[in-house]
């Protein structure tokens, strides 16, 4: 058996957060590390003590929505956004930190990325939002794509 290195282990564990996503088109994951502590987890989904997409359908679908346009017409808040929240409401910095997500972020995502002080991320699947990308190459973000396979139960 081989001991996964440190990215491998945290992009496992964000993959399972993922598997908590309450948005029927997507289901994404972010977790948020610090000196090797997970300091938050996200998903997409809806905001706290809201009705979500499993329960009331899919804006975005209704309305022919492309994936990667339109992000404001969507009841739910990203993955990213939502591990950002969470660590800011616990009053942690994420300065220095790295973001694992399952997908590369969104443009919206990405500002809050670049603001919040994260320096690293490890992603899995690309997501179709050319600006986005543009973005974190612009802002010196480290990079890196490691695509796993999923973990079980997914």
């Amino acid at each position: 058996m081989k001991r996964p290195t440190w990215d491998e282990y945290f992009m496992k564990i964000t993959m399972l957060v993922a598997q908590r996503s309450t948005c029927l088109r997507r289901m994404v994951g972010a977790t948020i590390v610090k000196d090797k502590k997970i300091v938050s987890t996200g998903y997409n989904g809806a905001p706290k003590g809201l009705k979500h997409c499993l329960e009331i359908g899919c804006l975005r679908e209704e309305l022919g929505i492309p994936s990667g346009e339109r992000h404001e017409l969507c009841r739910g808040a990203h993955a990213e956004q939502n591990a950002i929240i969470q660590a800011a409401g616990s009053g942690t910095s994420m300065e220095g930190a790295t973001m694992y997500c399952t997908d590369s972020p969104c443009s919206t995502c990405t500002k809050m990325i670049i603001n919040s002080g994260i320096r690293r991320l490890v992603l899995g699947k690309r997501y179709p939002d050319e600006l986005g990308e543009k973005l974190i190459r612009e802002s010196g973000i480290e990079t890196v794509y490691l695509a796993l396979e999923p973990v079980s139960g997914s």
